[in-house]
């Protein structure tokens, strides 16, 4: 059966491109996505401070989740300094380091830089190069690429407050990523602000000792910690490389199990076109007494052979694309630029498996109907096609679309938060494949109206071909559709998004002014210094993000959410958060507020008590005192200001908001800042414009993989548009030898061509719009989703010149020889 399927394929070499093309860009992408989930879980970076040591050991920055990833703390989870004794008594331990790292800012370097105890520097090992040791606590070491010399005096800004040391030394050091200051080991601990807790653990072993099994013995001893060797010691070392891991994985899982959906559904597509168009060579087997069996088992080796080729080709591509995709993420600030990646063979092989599996699947439902049809019916259905679809088909059809506007609608208004917003989401993909199994009825409507329209040949003949090939015209016009609509959903679910987010921040935010730091944020004293002027209010803000637990359909579920503390204590004067119930002046203590979009995710009330760990994992169960409407501006999550700042690793505001009266100018403010030069005075709109670049920014990564899915989904359907019309190069001959001439059949394709386009613009767009409606509801309650007219004119443009030009350039080039020539060659 191979020997003949490879025969088939070679003489039909036209009718397999559109799913060899399918299934190789398909395998690329979905390599893609392996390739971030093997790096998530093996790639990173050589640790630069601690290369030296040969364990490091940390708490857990992770919770773990019941059969779900685990979820980062964005904030760095402190160990008690007790820790630092218990490791140093593990056998095979020569000497154990706590080590602190407080992020200061110094004028002059681009790098960040961090400040530490002087007895961490044997962790690199970091060699003095000049000087001595800090032994006063004004005295600070350097490393060399900050270019302070010994007996210089530096300034260090921490939360935009400067102190001014004496520099005493310069150590040497590869530092690619940071910079470093060492103090006393006390004067450190100061800075750090968290008296008996260290960041890390830097272990050096005794002579022999291998690093892997002392790490098993550290964690024997200490179980509840985390132990790091080889470049995994990086992850301690830098809290984002942690959280890249992190983000590959889930990202790369959820991104590959929607390709490999959407690989399913354009190959399907294309493939059944391909069966649709091969009608004469099945029926003529099916007249020969092929069985069923038999064609279903050519039609497997045929897909096969397809698939593995078309796979194989597509991994070397799949590796390429993840470097594009890591170099894009990185350019958005989701990902550190240095990351490195892995590049290994699992990730090929594993789409290839996913992908061949996903055509032969494919192939099997494109080839069912020709399978079956009696040796009778078989040359009868070649020459024409069937006029009424399958029963079973129209009832699937019909009743997906009434379930999908369920999901997208109707969900959204019985269930709140995050789960209206997916179900809404997910609906597309239903009614497109509602559209995919009712296409040929709706092109034959299509196809009726052209036909009454028409006042030409060949706009009659558009009609009347239509008509009488619908199915094969919706096979064609499925990809086209589902591109319009996935398209809408994704770019027009963004907009809606990021308006509702701008809206709310430039309503919400009533604050004169804001102060910021130009590097770091803010120390809690420079809200106290604003504060004493006469005829400001003044409300601090501090940022982080928190782990919402609770339970859904019986199980648990763990979701992160955007925070922020606020002192309260001015915050109606300087921030409108549109409370729906309850009151912000209740929120002290052991309390929080949420946002509308949080309480309907957790499934909460007022006076319900929530389960959330903070930003370094402390586990809370704060009383819900308030609900409100703008979280998309300000954040799910309120917290009482002093709960954030503790639980923050650099215990700093993000921002100040200040009221004012006429009498109070920046002139004002300055003067009250005197003591502190590196905060910046800007006033609302630039406020609200930094609030929204940064809703821009989160939205980038998927709009990254947005311009991925659509790019297949443009090809696929490019592809399968030029498939479906070169193919049809003997209908063109025999139009012309009975006296159609060729450009009253590039009249017809023209008109076909303008049926596809506005089945495609017309359905895609209803299909996407119920899913919008339903994202619009459960972000911002109301029905109108923000769709850009410029934005719409561009889905339906791009769709448009697609179509128009794969199928007048296929037209083309199928009427370029001589009909009797093309007659003589497909019947070869």
């Amino acid at each position: 059966m191979l020997s003949l399927a490879l025969r088939t394929v070679k003489g039909r070499r036209g009718g397999f491109v559109a799913a060899f093309i399918a299934i190789l860009l398909g395998c690329a992408v979905i390599t893609a996505c392996g390739v971030l989930v093997d790096s998530g879980l093996r790639a990173g970076i050589a640790p630069e401070r601690y290369a030296g040591a040969a364990v490091v050991v940390g708490a857990n920055q992770e919770l773990p989740v019941h059969d779900e990833m685990a979820q980062p703390f964005t904030e760095r989870v402190p160990l008690p300094e007790s820790d630092v004794d218990a490791v140093a008594h593990v056998p095979g331990v020569r000497r154990a380091i706590g080590d602190v790292s407080v992020a200061v800012a110094v004028a002059g370097t681009s790098l960040p830089v961090y400040a530490h105890s002087w007895s961490s520097v044997a962790l690199g090992p970091l060699p003095l190069v000049a000087g001595r040791a800090p032994m006063a606590a004004d005295e600070v070491v350097v490393a060399a690429n900050l270019g302070a010399g010994v007996g210089r005096d530096i300034e260090l800004d921490v939360g935009a407050v400067p102190s001014r040391y004496h520099v005493v030394g310069v150590v040497s050091g590869d530092f690619a990523r940071q910079s470093a200051v060492f103090l006393t080991d006390a004067a450190a601990e100061s800075l750090a602000g968290r008296p008996g807790a260290v960041d890390t653990i830097g272990v050096l072993a005794s002579p022999g000792v291998d690093a892997d099994d002392l790490a098993a013995r550290i964690s024997a001893a200490l179980p509840k910690v985390v132990t790091y060797t080889g470049n995994a010691r990086a992850d301690a070392e830098f809290l984002d490389i942690g959280q890249a891991r992190s983000f590959l994985i889930t990202l790369a899982g959820a991104f590959g199990g929607s390709m490999v959906m959407l690989v399913l559904l354009v190959v399907a597509s294309t493939l059944g076109l391909t069966m649709t168009q091969r009608r004469r060579e099945f029926a003529l087997l099916r007249a020969i007494a092929a069985t069923p069996k038999q064609i279903h088992r050519l039609i497997g080796a045929e897909t096969l052979l397809v698939g593995v080729i078309g796979a194989v080709l597509g991994t070397i591509p799949g590796y390429v694309l993840s470097f594009l995709l890591r170099d894009a993420f990185a350019a958005v600030g989701a990902m550190p630029s240095d990351f490195q990646f892995v590049l290994d063979p699992v990730p090929g092989l594993g789409a290839l498996v996913l992908v061949v599996g996903a055509a032969r699947l494919a192939g099997y439902l494109a080839g069912r109907r020709v399978a079956r049809i009696s040796p009778v019916d078989a040359l009868g259905e070649a020459a024409a096609e069937p006029k009424r679809l399958g029963r079973t088909r129209v009832i699937i059809g019909c009743v997906l679309i009434p379930v999908a506007i369920g999901a997208a609608v109707v969900v959204p208004l019985t269930v709140p938060g995050e789960n209206a917003v997916a179900g809404a989401g997910g609906s597309a993909l239903l009614l497109v494949v509602a559209l995919a199994l009712l296409g040929p009825a709706l092109v034959q409507v299509a196809a009726r109206i052209s036909e009454r329209m028409s006042v030409s040949v060949g706009g009659y003949l558009a009609g009347a071909n239509t008509l009488a090939n619908a199915r094969r015209l919706s096979a064609a016009t499925t990809p086209l559709i589902l591109g319009v609509t996935m398209a809408s959903v994704q770019i027009f679910s963004a907009t809606t998004m990021l308006a509702a987010g701008q809206h709310q921040a430039d309503t919400g935010t009533v604050a004169n002014y804001v102060l910021t730091a130009r590097a770091g944020g803010l120390s809690p004293r420079i809200a106290d210094a604003v504060g004493q002027i006469p005829g400001t209010t003044v409300d601090a803000v501090a940022r982080t993000t928190v782990l919402l637990s609770f339970t859904q359909g019986g199980d648990p579920q763990v979701e992160p959410f955007a925070a922020q503390g606020v002192t309260g204590r001015g915050l109606a004067s300087v921030a409108n958060l549109d409370v729906r119930s309850g009151d912000l002046d209740a929120l002290t203590g052991n309390t929080v507020a949420l946002s509308s979009m949080a309480a309907g995710t957790a499934g909460v009330g007022l006076g319900d008590t929530v389960t959330m760990h903070l930003g370094d994992g402390t586990l809370a169960h704060p009383k819900v005192v308030a609900i409100y409407g703008n979280g998309l501006g300000f954040g799910d999550v309120t917290l009482p200001h002093d709960v954030v700042i503790a639980h923050t690793t650099n215990q700093v505001d993000s921002a100040v908001l200040i009221s004012t009266g006429p009498a109070v100018t920046p002139i004002t403010l300055r003067a009250a800042l005197a003591g502190y030069p590196s905060v910046a005075i800007a006033d609302r709109a630039a406020f609200t414009a930094a609030q929204n670049t940064s809703q821009s920014n989160q939205s980038s990564v998927n709009l990254i993989l947005d311009t991925v899915i659509l790019a297949y989904l443009a090809i696929a359907v490019a592809n399968t548009l030029v498939a479906a019309t070169a193919a049809r190069s003997r209908e063109f001959a025999l139009l012309q030898l009975v006296g159609t001439t060729r450009r009253q059949v590039r009249t017809m394709m023209r008109g076909e061509a303008r049926i596809v386009i506005a089945l495609a613009i017309v359905f895609g767009s209803l299909a996407a719009l119920p899913p919008l409606v339903g994202i619009s509801i459960g972000l911002t309650g109301t029905v109108l989703p923000s769709i850009p007219p410029l934005a719409y004119l561009g889905v339906i443009g791009a769709a448009t010149v697609l179509a128009w030009c794969s199928i007048t350039v296929a037209t083309r080039s199928a009427l370029r020889g001589k009909p009797i020539e093309a007659i003589s060659a497909s019947r070869a």
